[in-house]
């Protein structure tokens, strides 16, 4: 018997690594589950790019479902994403606030000027503190918030036309429903949200 289970063992052990490989080549890179999903977002108040005398907060937002876009002028990925924020914004689909993240103001101020600026405003976070307690490691990255101010979904990386078809939009028409005065269920999803 003890000969058997010295055969056997390999074996066993070559099905479990291979299980384990199999569940992690077949998930998404893009899909790392947020802890901040169904929770408040951070709070924060920062200076405002286009007025640095003026200051925005997040609790500014309470009542309103919104977007909390995470960019910088030296990001190559935001470019990518950028038109579709431009047309997003012309359509008025859902205020679009920007995070400055870890970018000189003036850098910011000038790439806005040259590609169009789609946010509501842009918040400054210059030493990338509130990138950090967003769980913010690179940019570009989207939040959904919603008017209890609470993280609903958040999109790595840029936005496409069918993230933004598929999931952003309907989970924000979702979330425009909602009473503000009422507790939430628990999101679970959008059909076509990962």
């Amino acid at each position: 018997m003890t000969r058997n289970i010295r055969f056997l063992l390999p074996l066993i052990i070559f099905i479990v690594v291979a299980a384990f490989l199999y569940k992690g080549l077949s998930l998404n890179p893009r899909e790392v589950p947020s802890p901040f999903i169904n929770k408040p977002a951070p709070d924060f108040s920062l200076q405002k790019l286009d007025n640095m005398s003026e200051q925005f907060s997040n609790k500014d937002m309470l009542g309103k479902v919104w977007l909390l876009n995470v960019w910088a002028s030296w990001c190559v990925a935001c470019r990518q994403e950028h038109p579709l924020l431009v047309q997003m914004a012309r359509r008025g689909d859902v205020p679009i606030y920007g995070l400055n993240y870890k970018d000189a103001p003036t850098q910011a101020r000038q790439w806005l000027k040259q590609h169009g600026d789609p946010y509501v405003l842009s918040a400054v976070d210059y030493q990338g503190n509130v990138g950090i307690d967003y769980g913010v490691y690179g940019v570009p990255e989207t939040f959904v918030i919603d008017k209890r101010g609470i993280i609903r979904h958040k999109v790595i990386g840029p936005i496409s036309f069918g993230i933004l078809n598929d999931c952003v939009m309907p989970l924000v028409k979702v979330l425009e429903q909602e009473d503000p005065q009422v507790t939430p269920v628990e999101y679970k999803g959008v059909e076509g949200c990962a």
